[in-house]
């Protein structure tokens, strides 16, 4: 096992893209952890990343920001709103009403059934939540500064977490209710998006006053299997006005700061077909994308042929980890000389790891990326 200082390094030449560097072992999460402890390969409490070897970047993720939902602060309260034996219905803690099936609440896709805000009066009702002066958010926020003024100190890779404006403004509206609002009520959609501004640039803004923000990370999911959920255009009018001003002032104040030796990293993670947002969101300094889904005609090779200055995460095809040992190796020298030469590569699966992946096959997976981590 490597040590920290030598971890560090890594995590250095990650960021810098430096050629033919060790890779590091990560994963981007998994669903099959059920499956493989009914089968006795795991027991509830393993060590993971012991029993598979992991050496993760040395990263701290800043808090403040954080999720796949506005960052609402204080948080709606969790109500269920009705439970049957089949399903329970609840109000979340971004003001959504969900429809979860029993034993189906964590890695499966609920049933989004309302969304909080319809009007600009149901958004004046609760914006109030995302107020930069909240005693909760305030709070929150002392300890995550004091946590990073740590971390930055022992040298840590400091990643600002942001739910993404097009995220954002779905948790709010709804995905569907959200393509009508463009065209219908614009004036709303700015309007959200400039309460998003004000809130990221209050935040990044105070740990600023700390610390270097190394990385920023949108949790963005714009795409699907075919490509982008919204036109470029509505990306440009409605997202990168907000996007590119936030950015722009992280960069200045970062400046007071020791350069790590490398830019300000730019991340963007998006399921789905990445491919037709990739140029497009270059236009915001974007220099990093996950998770590279390979069922959606992502292929990582061809990408970072593409896209040479791209730093990327994923692209390991879950179908293919679900079946043979003769096709894991094959996609694996496919992919991983070529990466491993040109640098700033994390191979994981291209999303959390399904349970029709079968442990052993995992297993041999990991063992052949090792070859790659010297």
């Amino acid at each position: 096992m490597r040590t920290l200082e030598e971890l560090k390094q890594s995590t250095k030449d990650f960021y810098s893209m430096k050629p033919d560097a060790a890779i590091l072992l990560e994963e981007f999460g998994y669903y099959c952890l059920d499956a493989w402890i009914e089968q006795g390969h795991i027991k509830k409490d393993t060590d993971l990343g012991g029993l598979f070897g992991f050496e993760h970047l040395v990263k701290y993720y800043m808090k403040g920001l954080a999720g796949c939902s506005a960052p609402f602060s204080p948080a709606f309260e969790n109500v269920i709103i009705e439970t049957t034996d089949q399903y329970d219905i609840v109000r979340d803690g971004a003001g959504r009403t969900v429809k979860y099936f029993k034993g189906r609440r964590d890695g499966f896709m609920p049933q989004y059934l309302d969304f909080p805000v319809k009007d600009i009066k149901t958004w004046s009702e609760l914006s109030w939540r995302l107020d930069c002066s909240t005693k909760e958010r305030n709070d929150a926020l002392a300890g995550g500064i004091k946590e990073a003024v740590v971390r930055a100190a022992s040298g840590y890779h400091l990643i600002q977490y942001i739910v993404g404006a097009y995220m954002y403004l779905r948790s709010l509206i709804g995905g569907e209710q959200l393509l009508y609002a463009f065209y219908d009520d614009p004036a709303l959609i700015h309007t959200c998006m400039r309460k998003w501004l004000e809130l990221s640039e209050y935040v990044t803004g105070r740990y600023q006053e700390h610390v270097r923000i190394d990385e920023v990370l949108f949790d963005e999911d714009i795409c699907y299997n075919h490509g982008s959920l919204i036109s470029p255009s509505m990306i440009r009018e409605f997202l990168f006005p907000y996007y590119k001003e936030l950015v722009s002032d992280i960069r200045r104040r970062n400046t007071k700061f020791t350069d790590k030796g490398y830019d300000l990293i730019i991340h963007v993670a998006t399921d789905g077909d990445c491919r037709p947002v990739i140029g497009i969101y270059r236009e915001i300094g974007m220099n990093y994308m996950s998770p590279m889904e390979v069922a959606s005609g992502c292929d990582v090779v061809a990408i970072r042929k593409a896209y040479p200055d791209l730093r990327i995460k994923g692209g390991i095809d879950k179908r293919i980890l679900a079946d043979n040992k003769e096709a894991i190796k094959r996609e694996i020298d496919r992919i991983m000389p070529f990466m491993k030469e040109k640098g700033g590569y994390l191979p994981t699966c291209d999303h959390g790891v399904p349970p029709e992946v079968p442990f052993l096959n995992y297993v041999y997976f990991r063992e052949l990326l090792k070859d790659y981590a010297k």
